[in-house]
């Protein structure tokens, strides 16, 4: 396979196919990210597949020492940069490969992963939680209705027709399967339903011995 279809997706397409009335994952999304921030009392924390940073707008700095925004696609790396200037000296953007680079991540005390799982499945997510060694981990899964057309209708929906090839199929049992394998106990469960009749699932996590 060439190199990951998210290196080849650009941001405008993502993110004007995500915010559609239709599909409104953007702004679910970023009401949820502003929740798992306020939700842990941690000073470090880790964002995977940050695109272009919907959320960090959220980001108390009073509160934050250190926030992580890891993505694949350099690209959006450098928009998250230039729009969250004010975040300078806090926010870090990191050009990683989860699938195949996950020993470079550095440590956090908050992971969160978006609609992120779905693109690198449970055992490179179990060596990704390994490697950040977070005190608590907060993921949002997509419930499919349709489990063959699981990427929303919209007119955008053709640039996302190579993400067939990194899709892997997820499920609240196979996370907690997941999770407690990695020595993590769940703690918090929220679903947000979407006008297309999928749900957006999140799910904390900490550690066993936490």
């Amino acid at each position: 396979m060439s190199n990951n279809p998210w290196q080849e997706i650009s941001l405008s397409d993502y993110e004007n196919h995500m915010s559609l009335d239709s599909v409104r994952q953007l702004q679910s999304m970023n009401n949820t990210m502003k929740s798992q921030f306020d939700s842990y009392d941690v000073k470090i924390v880790m964002i995977l597949g940050i695109a272009g940073g919907n959320g960090l707008e959220h980001v108390n700095t009073g509160k934050f020492g250190k926030v992580y925004g890891v993505d694949i696609n350099e690209d959006y790396l450098q928009v998250v940069g230039d729009r969250y200037n004010s975040l300078d000296g806090i926010l870090e953007c990191l050009c990683i490969d989860l699938i195949k680079e996950a020993e470079k991540l550095p440590r956090a005390e908050l992971l969160i992963a978006n609609l992120l799982i779905e693109y690198i499945g449970y055992e490179v997510f179990g060596n990704v939680v390994k490697a950040v060694n977070p005190k608590y981990v907060s993921a949002v899964i997509q419930i499919n209705t349709d489990e063959i057309n699981w990427v929303s209708d919209s007119p955008y929906i053709h640039a996302f027709d190579r993400l067939d090839e990194v899709h892997h199929r997820v499920s609240e049992k196979g996370l907690n399967e997941t999770m407690a394998e990695s020595g993590y106990r769940p703690i918090f469960k929220e679903a947000d339903m979407l006008p297309s009749g999928k749900a957006l699932l999140r799910l904390d996590y900490t550690e066993i011995n936490n």
